[in-house]
């Protein structure tokens, strides 16, 4: 048994009083976010540093000035430094010398690289991840990838103080980071799903989701505040905030219920909140101890192997689908800032601080299609469906953000952020509301701890794609832009058609439970509206749960 972690227990100390089941829930629920929140926080220094270690010379105007966004004053400027002389309407402006050995001819290719052995690391380390999540302690196991992630994200920027050229120096800080940020995002989705039955799943993970654009957005502006002070700072600060995350997770993560006295509620179909209705924990006293002993000992579960854990239906179509997936995503993740700073919109140019700012409003659109997405799964029971119908309308909104985005600074910024929803709408619901529901599938019996291995396949194979998008694209750019979307499109495309075949079945299934329902109801009046509540039942997911 794991134990309870010691923020938590120094805490009931000092109340003199016991958490409820549905505190629990929310402390989890909000540590895990903080938790992935700071490791998408640590990955976006690199894609706002892009610009500075690889300039170009530039014809630029001064950016217009716009009072109106919320996040204040020049946010969208061109260059500070003409702030002071807004009436030279148009200079000609070379940006910094850039950072050997990336500001040469090949520069955007070796930046390519750098991202290719980050992701390439994180994609394997995923698999190895995954397995050990599900037999070691995930709080311990979070905490040790945060801290770690931390030290080495920071090291990265530490290049740029020690003066470092050599290109193997970055390479491998940013494989070893890619080794300890693959612990992340396995071992948050098994915890949310240790403590969160199927019920509303896909709306509650929509929501949690969002851990992810919050995340993109905090590294985003953390690493642009103080880009000015020298480009190493933007990888300190972010390793620093990781670092921090990370102990925070050790102190108050409660990865298993079992572990402070709770059943995992995958082993009951009552709905554990009920039981709190009263304000009690446990229906006794005896058997509250009883239930700290060896019956609901997170130490008592066993973990599954990867060829099993592939072997559940769904995990692989998924999977393939989530490959292609973040290849769009993670290519806007680490090429957006560089794209916007290198295209005319409204015919003038951002700097390099104001691009990364104006990128976190991809992440915008994200958050609301993370939970349109899980809310839209939950209600039609269908969560492939709901994922295709997401990739297949990204492909039209690329199209009209490449060739309209550039109108204007709104228009801009409108397009992105429905780009955005679409893209990152069926990447949140696959790494999170699918991977929990495939983790706690009826073929497992209720006697396996397979989530963080079945998030660590599907994942681990969407890190591939992850890898792939930005490698391709640093050699592609140099061809055009026009290639590079073209490139994003053929992507999409591909996702959707993945999963046709659980597409169909999921049609399938709903006509036939329609059918069912209709026919039920014809027959008797109290069947009919016994009938018109069972739809929404959360033991109706197609192909995403077995059937008895």
């Amino acid at each position: 048994m794991a134990g309870t972690p010691p923020g938590i227990s120094l805490l009931r100390r000092s109340s003199g009083k016991d958490w409820s089941f549905s505190t629990y829930r929310y402390v989890v629920l909000l540590v895990t976010f903080v938790a992935y929140a700071c490791y998408h926080a640590s990955r976006k220094p690199s894609s706002i540093v892009k610009s500075v270690l690889y300039p170009e010379l530039t014809n630029s105007k001064l950016a217009t000035y716009y009072p109106s966004w919320p996040i204040g004053g020049y946010v969208f400027i061109n260059d500070e430094s003409l702030l002071e002389d807004s009436d030279s309407h148009r200079r000609t402006r070379w940006r910094e010398k850039g950072w050997a050995p990336f500001n040469g001819k090949d520069g955007a290719s070796k930046l390519g690289e750098i991202d290719l052995a980050f992701l390439a690391c994180y994609s394997i380390g995923m698999y190895f991840a995954g397995h050990l999540g599900d037999t070691l302690d995930l709080r311990l196991f979070l905490t040790s990838g945060m801290i770690g992630s931390g030290i080495f994200v920071a090291l990265f920027g530490m290049g740029y103080f020690w003066n470092i050229h050599a290109l193997w120096f970055y390479l491998v800080m940013q494989m070893i980071a890619g080794l300890f940020q693959a612990t992340g995002w396995p071992s948050v989705v098994a915890v949310i799903g240790n403590w969160f039955g199927k019920r509303k799943r896909g709306l509650i993970m929509g929501i949690w989701n969002a851990h992810t654009s919050v995340g993109n957005i905090t590294g985003s502006l953390l690493a642009a505040s103080v880009l000015q002070y020298g480009w190493g700072w933007s990888f300190i600060v972010p390793g620093a905030f990781i670092f921090m995350g990370g102990i925070l997770v050790y102190l108050f993560l409660a990865a298993y219920p079992e572990d402070v006295g709770f059943p995992c509620p995958h082993h009951d179909s009552a709905d554990l909140n009920q039981n709190n209705a009263g304000g009690t924990r446990r229906q006794n006293d005896e058997e509250s101890q009883t239930q700290k002993g060896e019956q609901f000992s997170s130490a008592n579960k066993r973990g599954v192997g990867l060829i099993q854990a592939c072997l559940i239906p769904g995990v692989i179509p998924f999977a393939l689908c989530l490959l292609f997936t973040k290849l769009v995503a993670y290519t806007f993740l680490y090429w957006l800032p560089f794209y916007l700073s290198q295209t005319a919109i409204g015919g003038e140019y951002v700097s390099v601080k104001s691009a990364g700012n104006l990128s976190t409003l991809f992440d915008v659109g994200g958050i609301i299609g993370g939970i349109l997405a899980g809310y839209i799964s939950d209600k039609l029971n269908a969560r492939a469906i709901t994922a295709a119908t997401f990739m297949y309308a990204a492909i039209p909104s690329l199209l009209l953000y490449r060739y309209y985005g550039g109108v204007s600074m709104s228009m801009n910024i409108i397009l992105m952020m429905v780009a955005g929803l679409f893209v990152n709408g069926p990447y949140a619901l696959i790494t999170t509301a699918v991977s929990a529901d495939l983790g706690t599938h009826s073929c497992l019996k209720g006697d396996s701890r397979a989530l963080a291995t079945v998030t660590a396949i599907i994942d681990g194979t969407g890190s591939v794609g992850a890898a792939l998008g930005p490698l391709i694209t640093g050699f592609l750019s140099t061809k055009g832009w026009d290639v590079v979307f073209l490139m994003l499109m053929f992507s999409a495309l591909i996702a959707g058609l993945l999963l046709s075949r659980l597409v169909i079945s999921e049609i399938a299934e709903l006509l036939s439970k329609r059918k069912s329902s209709s026919s039920s109801s014809s027959s008797s009046s109290s069947s009919s509206s016994t009938q018109q509540t069972h739809g929404g039942t959360p033991e109706s997911q197609p192909l995403l749960s077995g059937r008895r």
